[in-house]
């Protein structure tokens, strides 16, 4: 299991970058420099393909059933960001009292032994402008070759990121931790991190309350009832830690919850791919401590705000392996939050460490879509005379 590694490596690390002579952290210093070059290089690729094959595959049938999925899944995914970025806030004069001062300006890194230089093809923002003009072109046109190329190209980046990026994270996230060991600001983080995890959960907690109280307010349905029909698909992604296949379970438990069961035939598989809010929650609250921590201000509210706009809309290219969503959201972080490398490593171990339970937050909350869904467009063509009411 994936997060059982990345907290071997965090250990191994630990060791060496305290017990181990410095030539060797080094070594690993000089890796993490050339995967971390790698794994941005990849963005590009991971933005392009999953975000034009989504855009591309989205079902033409029904323009209002689509753009009420589509909304209200951008709408709740950036809501939770808010969510996070407003208690994150509130809470940031904890993460600075939490490690020492000068331990935050720390300036005893290890540089690595030598540099290879690897540029990505093109920044993050152009990615997404190209992903959205094959793949809203691809859609106009019906190009079913823009559409196969896509489809085949997120298949190579997919079969990249099992094979190459995934299983060298450990010894990446080993490398960080050695140096933050060598540096004498491992533990004081560690503790940090660890309550900002613990809040992530809470608040997805509060999120999925909140906002199965509101769609069931408008849409007709108990909300404590429909959340608790939905705990099956809760503590299966727990276990899966993807939405996709989490699908099975969760289009099972939204048909019992709807009184129109193909309503969840279009939007859980759909909103599997665009409806992020659990994940969205631990980003932003991992990017505000991590910011604060390595010696940032506290950002405000007007700096987080296209940030989360915008990692509302990068999420969607999140591949369906363990951590994809924070893969998908290293270029953002970097270009618009200004993340090194460290941060860059330590905002993976983090996410990575919660994944589970961000993509449980995910597949629950795609069942309260899916009831405003069933109350705004049940005589659309996608459900309308297949359509037989539950009794």
């Amino acid at each position: 299991m994936l997060i059982i590694k990345l907290l071997i490596g965090m250990l191994v690390g630990l060791f060496i970058g305290q017990f181990v002579p410095v030539q060797a952290t080094k070594m690993l210093v000089t890796f993490a420099d050339f995967f971390g070059k790698v794994l941005e290089f990849s963005i590009p690729f991971i933005i392009i393909f999953f975000i034009t094959h989504g855009i591309a595959s989205i079902n033409r049938n029904s323009g209002k059933t689509l753009g009420i999925t589509v909304g209200f899944a951008y709408l709740s995914t950036v809501a939770a960001g808010l969510l996070a970025a407003a208690v994150g806030i509130v809470l940031s004069g904890h993460y600075s009292q939490s490690i020492p001062h000068s331990m935050a300006f720390t300036t005893d890194k290890l540089e690595p032994y030598f540099f290879i230089e690897v540029e990505p093809i093109m920044g993050v923002m152009s990615a997404l402008l190209v992903a959205f003009i094959f793949g809203i072109g691809a859609q106009a046109t019906r190009s079913t070759t823009i559409q196969q190329i896509a489809k085949e190209g997120a298949a190579v980046i997919e079969l990249f990121l099992k094979r190459i990026i995934i299983p060298l994270l450990p010894f990446y996230i080993a490398a960080i931790f050695a140096d933050m060991a060598h540096d004498g600001s491992v533990y004081a983080t560690l503790k940090t991190y660890g309550l900002v995890l613990l809040l992530a959960i809470g608040l997805h907690w509060i999120y999925l309350f909140s906002l199965f109280i509101m769609t069931g307010l408008f849409s007709g349905y108990n909300p404590f009832k429909a959340l608790w029909l939905m705990m099956p698909a809760y503590f299966t992604a727990i276990g899966t830690m993807s939405s996709s296949a989490t699908i099975p379970v969760s289009l099972r438990q939204t048909q019992r919850l709807l009184r129109h069961p193909a309503v969840a035939e279009f939007t859980v598989p759909l909103c599997a791919t665009i409806h992020l809010a659990g994940s969205t929650i631990t980003l932003v609250g991992c990017a505000i401590a991590v910011m604060i921590i390595n010696g940032g201000a506290t950002p405000t509210l007007t700096q987080l705000l296209p940030f989360i706009l915008m990692l509302a809309v990068t999420m969607v290219a999140a591949p369906g392996v363990p951590g994809g969503g924070v893969i998908a959201a290293l270029g953002i972080l970097s270009s618009m939050l200004g993340f090194n490398e460290e941060m860059l490593g330590l905002m993976i171990a983090l996410y990575v460490a919660q994944d589970s339970f961000g993509t449980a937050c995910n597949v629950t909350g795609d069942a309260a879509i899916a009831m405003v869904v069933e109350k705004c467009c049940v005589n659309e063509p996608l459900i309308n005379n297949s359509v037989t009411d539950k009794t």
